[in-house]
């Protein structure tokens, strides 16, 4: 079993300005991040940082193209830290970034994970939102383009040195952002607390995460207030942490290999994609494997959900569609006969993320996954 490790020094903060005054980030530091984040958050302190805002290199969710982009706008320049505020798309390119050499592009990273990789730059993580978790992971997913699929680079080299949980930085977060992030960061402790690569540190880590999402979404499904997360915002932040350190050891599994193609092809919001694929995986894994973890699964819930344990995962569905309402795939514009082609992809594609699976599944299962969600 390979040792438990937390990689990036963790600490807290109220406010961006609290983190820059005690970090002393000047002139020699590049802020990455969005100019919506950094015109109301950051800019009026004045810290005299370098700056580069992803959008003007391209929309949604990291793509080779984008990422090269930004790397040929980088060529050049000089810069130290690598500060990086924002969401999973600010997160992943801060990560390729700061193991890219002068000259590299994309495809040579791939060429070179995960032990040819070696960091750059130092690299500060400052999340925006509370579902990737990715500030405390190795990993960056990039839709490359010319192969028509989402593909993580991979490397110890791609570790934050800091991970900075600012909740300040929560407080302009829309609602449709926080449902599809914290669902996101809650099938990720559910996913790394399955995982057969999980050690009882690790599912700690996955179980309390589960606990403090549950009890926030049961106070804002109360309300009749939409920001009414908002009090909870400090917890669900560190929720998405520890789900982010759960998984970072234990691993993502089917949920996540088969919402990438969704979110490749349709561009459906990654924490979305994968609330579509979530109660169709689990219904698969209860028939296949309804013994096992899945019952401690189950008891957790039950006992979170004030439910009795066999209905635990059904009141989960429940409460997240309370969150985010779930619709069939083909309310998304997915159609019937790109089902096989996807269940085709993800065998051939995901095995990294497939390894952490519960139980083993095979395409033909894995398109009955996708025609069920259908």
């Amino acid at each position: 079993m390979k040792p438990f490790k937390i990689m990036p020094a963790i600490a807290e903060y109220n406010e961006f300005g609290d983190y820059a005054k005690e970090a002393g980030l000047g002139a020699e530091d590049l802020i990455l991040t969005n100019e919506y984040i950094y015109e109301p958050t950051i800019s009026s302190l004045d810290l005299g940082c370098q700056t580069l805002f992803q959008e003007k290199f391209g929309a949604g969710e990291p793509s080779d193209v984008m990422v090269d982009a930004i790397l040929d706008e980088l060529r050049g320049k000089k810069y130290d830290r690598i500060i990086a505020v924002g969401g999973g798309t600010i997160i992943d390119i801060a990560k390729v970034i700061a193991v890219a050499d002068s000259s590299d592009k994309v495809d040579d990273l791939y060429d070179r994970m995960p032990d040819g990789l070696k960091k750059v730059h130092p690299l500060v993580i400052v999340p925006t939102t509370c579902g990737t978790g990715s500030e405390v992971t190795n990993i960056a997913v990039v839709n490359r383009t010319t192969k028509g699929v989402k593909q993580g680079i991979v490397s110890p080299a791609m570790f934050a040195d800091e991970a900075i949980m600012i909740t300040g930085m929560l407080k302009s977060l829309p609602y449709g952002v926080f449902a599809t992030s914290s669902i996101d960061a809650m099938i990720h402790a559910v996913e790394s607390y399955l995982s057969p690569n999980a050690c009882a540190t690790s599912a700690l880590f996955s179980e309390s995460a589960l606990s403090l999402i549950l009890q926030g979404w049961r106070r804002a499904a109360a309300s009749d207030d939409k920001n009414a997360w908002k009090k909870d915002a400090a917890e669900f932040l560190r929720a998405s942490n520890w789900a982010g350190i759960g998984f970072g050891y234990g691993g993502c599994a089917a949920v996540h290999a088969l919402s990438y193609p969704l979110g490749s092809v349709h561009h459906i919001p990654h924490g979305q994609s994968n609330q579509l694929m979530f109660a169709a995986v689990m219904k698969k894994y209860e028939a296949k494997k309804p013994e096992g973890k899945l019952q401690d699964l189950k008891a957790i819930l039950g006992k979170e959900l004030e439910v009795p344990a066999e209905e635990g995962l059904t009141a989960l569905y429940a409460l997240m569609d309370k969150i985010l309402k779930l619709d069939p795939l083909r309310e998304h514009d997915v159609t019937e006969d790109e089902l096989p082609v996807y269940a085709k992809s993800v065998i051939e594609t995901q095995q990294r993320l497939l390894n952490n699976n519960y139980v083993e599944l095979s395409e033909a299962e894995i398109l009955e996954i996708y025609q069920s969600a259908f």
